[in-house]
């Protein structure tokens, strides 16, 4: 039977309110933060991150929402989980549609969102959005999700010779999303379709986008530096180094680490 250790830090960075939102189903039943007993559907974790755009007000309450009506829909369904995951997000896309529906000055509130079930077979996932999954597994680490901000498309601009890496890298439309959770249509949304076998020891990382303060070298280095000492060790560190940079125009950033451990004799 799998085992899931499981943590989440965040910051505000330089910003005076926290527009990022995240949680775990089931929530934790002792002080070890590992799930170590079974849950509806063969689902061992759920781990849910949402980073909100509107403001101190919208952006927060969007998040919330994304993050509660998600996870409210997905522990009450059957079926296949990649059908479970898609039908958990339409509830929450549908959740922001209503609440702007009932407030309309709460208008164009909304918010990314990845969301990773871990059970037995390993791990799936959906996402909208920029906030990225990462896989860390024996030293290295990689991206799972598709990202849906300008960024790749600005990257490949580069691969073809329109424009110099420090341009695209500088460009401030590389931050702006193609696809979130509105209430409106969804535009892009990545959805696994097989569950992706983990190995003990692994890492699943979920953060809000403000974790590109660090590039990905730096944050493979922070998980391999802290990876033995647990994922409450290595979420703490990660927010810790987005912090240490003291960019003034940081953003928000959560972090959410899931280890799978080794099993018992």
């Amino acid at each position: 039977m799998q085992v899931f250790d499981h943590a989440s830090c965040t910051t505000k960075g330089a910003r005076d309110y926290q527009e990022d939102s995240s949680a775990f189903w089931p929530p934790e039943d002792s002080s070890s933060g590992s799930i170590d007993v079974p849950t509806a559907n063969h689902t061992r974790l759920v781990a849910v991150l949402a980073d909100g755009m509107g403001g101190h007000t919208g952006g927060a309450l969007a998040s919330h929402l994304v993050c509660d009506s998600f996870i409210s829909a997905y522990s009450g369904l059957n079926g296949s989980r990649p059908e479970r995951l898609l039908k958990a997000l339409r509830s929450a896309n549908s959740a922001i549609a209503d609440k702007v529906m009932a407030n309309p000055v709460l208008s164009g509130m909304g918010s990314t969102i990845v969301a990773a079930v871990f059970a037995n077979d390993g791990v799936e996932w959906v996402s909208v959005g920029d906030s990225p999954l990462l896989l860390f597994r024996r030293g290295e680490l990689a991206l799972l999700n598709e990202d849906h901000s300008l960024a790749p498309e600005l990257d490949r601009m580069v691969a073809a010779g329109r424009m110099t890496e420090e341009e695209a890298r500088n460009d401030p439309r590389r931050h702006m999303l193609r696809s979130a959770v509105t209430g409106e249509d969804l535009e892009l949304v990545d959805v696994s379709r097989h569950p992706l076998t983990l190995e003990a020891g692994d890492y699943v990382i979920l953060a809000s986008d403000g974790l590109h303060t660090l590039d990905q070298m730096e944050v493979q280095r922070i998980v391999a530096a802290y990876a033995k000492d647990g994922a409450e060790a290595v979420a703490s560190a990660l927010i810790r180094a987005v912090e240490s940079i003291r960019d003034p125009h940081q953003d928000n950033t959560t972090v959410m680490a899931v280890r799978l451990m080794p099993e018992q004799a």
